[in-house]
């Protein structure tokens, strides 16, 4: 089938216009585009089922990255600089790792583990060479949520009395007993027991369904979570985070709030117990502060001039636990310790299935964040350096870090952007640099971790903390943002406020949600100007954007900077009588009226008020559109421009369209638009619509006075 594109008839012109107007014609010829639905289905098959060494041995290399650059690894150009950046972000992985693992609701042991195994197993199989993939601070608190959840549905907030009781008595008379939902095993499994227990099961939930996104390649998703929505997240989530570590900086014993408006309940019971606040508590995160922030803001000012930040978290850490051990600070003063932190391995334990179907739905919010957070920062740093990753690569190998550690005591992980930052910034080359922090942890794992017993709980939290100032700073770019776009700033305000004063996973649908309103209400009330003539070129600009742009005599030029679908084509007519001042449908029936008037009235002269109604100037013959800026056409887009031509046609001014694209164009065929008029052309572009207007009116007038 061969596409007509302007064809317009010349047969009937004088034979001078008719070659001045040759030129409007132009006939493209379009690809094949029949295709059977069954030949498509067994093309694909067979070359997914097709199995030859070398698509086998391609499979499992980009299925392994680790194959294909390891063996081909520099050890003297890269090699210093990995040791370098994996030693450096390990130091800064202990003292976090133990931090973080409060937010999630762990102890101290659990958090390191999890450390540990994601460094290897992206090693294995990731593709970024400069990403830091661990503990994040907003994964761990939406573990740390669901978690506090579980274990209240247990029953394990009771009173340790009446625990101790019930677990002798089940002992003794080996039956089943329930307080809230528990059996018997499951009360010989302790508070932290069931509350890794918890976290693992999510994370292997949280794993399948990154893994699940992998396989049928459904990456798109990613595309809804915005910079803007990313970052309001992050930052709304800060919130939450420092206002769960605010009872540790107090040592208050307060129970975490989870749920809707958690934030605000949390700050509620502080207040409340605010009287009983632990002055050796209270001192020491005041004094843990004093040495963090302005170390921290001195390794971010002369980052460039030093090679290695200074680890003053693990300075603060050894500091900390050792006055705390020689002055007895637990036994004197009653402050919270980290306790017993164990050295080696437990024994792997398979997540418990039947946790599955309460956690399954908090999962999915985890594991779409740690994606979008894990591919966008390998994408930025793949940039920066100028290498690929593949994104489909990189949720497999953030959903393996997930399924894999699940089974080993671990909780859900993903990117982190400072300890990505560090990486980079100490000489970090290949991938090679997460295994020697894995290296460095587990150092840590088989020696030195018992050592940590006497930290103090407000430490950790005031790292945590401290940790967040990336994301509380956000505030200071708003002026920036509001002036580079102001729907991109309150997208940002929204989820911000969502996640902090009703939750993280509503916050994150509601941000979601919002922006992709944000998009439905930017096309429902688009941008349609009018456009004038550059002087001495074949271009149309807008004339309210620009001066000294010329218009045609009677053509008008209407551009529509969106979709044209079912949402916005109200708009389209209204904004389009509007500009051109004239509404036909109000023409006709005001010519209907008066015709109506003139029958009534027999005494008046035949067709006076008729022919002065008739004669009325609408001041143009021709309306352009401008459909560059259409992207798509669906059902109700074609019958508003049909509708259109034909309510402009009955008042004599014809409607041509210009700039259409490919798709468009095969929107209008479908739709059967050309078949009711051939006064309905298409051109490639606006001079050339313009110039048949004004070359038909010539003719029109040149036949009227013959």
């Amino acid at each position: 089938m061969t596409e007509f594109n302007n064809v317009c008839s010349v047969t009937e012109m004088p034979e001078d216009e008719a070659k001045q107007s040759f030129h409007h014609k132009m006939f493209l010829e379009p690809q094949e585009t029949k295709r059977s639905m069954k030949a498509l289905v067994v093309k694909q098959a067979k070359k997914t089922c097709s199995c030859t060494p070398a698509k086998v041995k391609d499979y499992v290399f980009s299925f392994f990255p680790v194959l294909l650059w390891l063996p081909k690894y520099k050890v003297r150009e890269h090699l210093l600089g990995d040791i370098m950046s994996g030693v450096i972000v390990g130091v800064l992985l202990v003292p976090q790792s133990i931090a973080y693992s409060l937010l999630a609701g762990q102890e101290p042991i659990y958090g390191l583990y999890t450390s540990f195994f994601a460094g290897i197993i992206y090693f294995i199989f990731g593709t970024s060479r400069h990403i830091s993939v661990g503990i994040f601070g907003v994964i761990c608190l939406m573990v740390g949520q669901v978690v506090d959840r579980e274990i209240q549905r247990a029953g394990y907030d009771l009173e340790p009395a009446a625990l101790s009781v019930l677990t002798d008595a089940a002992a003794d008379v080996n039956t089943t007993i329930l307080p809230v939902n528990r059996t018997s095993q499951k009360l010989l499994c302790d508070k932290s027991c069931y509350a890794i227990t918890v976290g693992a099961t999510m994370t292997f939930i949280a794993g399948v369904y990154q893994v699940a996104m992998g396989f049928f390649q459904v990456g798109f998703i990613s595309v809804y979570l915005s910079d803007s929505l990313l970052s309001g997240f992050v930052t709304g989530a800060s919130f939450t985070i420092l206002t769960s570590q605010a009872k540790y900086l107090l040592g208050l014993d307060i129970p975490r709030s989870s749920g809707v408006c958690s934030l605000i309940t949390t700050w509620v019971n502080i207040f409340r117990n605010i009287h009983k606040t632990n002055i050796c508590d209270l001192i020491t995160s005041f004094l843990c502060f004093l040495v963090l922030i302005p170390v921290k803001e001195l390794n971010e000012h002369f980052k460039s001039r030093l090679k290695a930040p200074i680890p003053v978290e693990l300075f603060v850490v050894v500091a900390a636990t050792l006055a705390s051990h020689f002055g007895k600070l637990r036994e004197t003063y009653g402050s919270s310790v980290a306790g017993h932190i164990p050295t080696g391995f437990l024994p792997p334990r398979p997540p418990d299935w039947n946790l599955i179907p309460n956690v399954a739905l908090d999962a999915i919010p985890i594991a779409i964040i740690g994606f979008a957070i894990t591919v966008s920062l390998s994408e930025m740093f793949a940039k920066k350096h100028g290498y690929s990753v593949k994104a489909n690569q990189e949720m497999y190998a953030i959903g393996f870090c997930n399924i894999i550690p699940s089974f080993f005591h671990c909780f859900t992980t993903s990117a982190a952007l400072a300890k990505t930052l560090v990486k980079e910034s100490t000489g970090c080359r290949t991938q090679m640099s997460g295994m020697v922090s894995s290296l460095v942890i587990l150092l840590v794992l088989l020696v030195i971790a018992p050592l940590f017993y006497s930290l103090q709980k407000c430490v950790l939290a005031v790292i945590t903390i401290v940790n967040l100032r990336g994301a509380l700073r956000k505030f200071k770019d708003l002026p920036k943002m509001w002036h580079l776009s102001r729907v991109d700033t309150v997208i940002w305000l929204v989820t911000m406020a969502a996640s902090a004063l009703i939750s993280t996973e509503i916050g994150l649908l509601v941000g979601v949600c919002f922006s992709m309103l944000c998009v439905i209400f930017r096309t429902q009330r688009p941008e349609a100007p009018l456009l004038g003539w550059v002087a001495e070129s074949e271009t149309y600009e807008s004339l309210s954007a620009y001066k000294n742009l010329q218009t045609k005599p009677g053509v008008m030029v209407f551009r529509f900077e969106a979709p044209l679908y079912y949402i916005n084509k109200e708009c389209f007519k209204s904004i389009l009588y509007k500009q051109t001042g004239v509404n036909p449908v109000w023409v006709k029936a005001a010519k209907k009226k008066a015709e109506k008037r003139m029958l009534r009235e027999k005494e008046l002269d035949s067709g006076g008020i008729s022919m002065e109604f008739a004669s009325e100037p609408l001041g143009f013959h021709t309306i352009v559109i401008d459909c560059c800026a259409i992207q798509f056409l669906d059902t109700a887009g074609i019958r508003t421009l049909k509708e259109v031509c034909k309510d402009y046609g009955e008042i004599n001014v014809q409607v041509l369209l210009a700039q259409c694209n490919p798709s468009v164009r095969s929107s209008l065929i479908r739709g059967e638009f050309f078949k009711e008029g051939e006064d309905r052309l298409l051109f490639h572009s606006v001079h050339q619509a313009v110039d048949f207007a004004l070359g038909a009116q010539r003719h029109s007038g040149t036949s009227a006075s013959k």
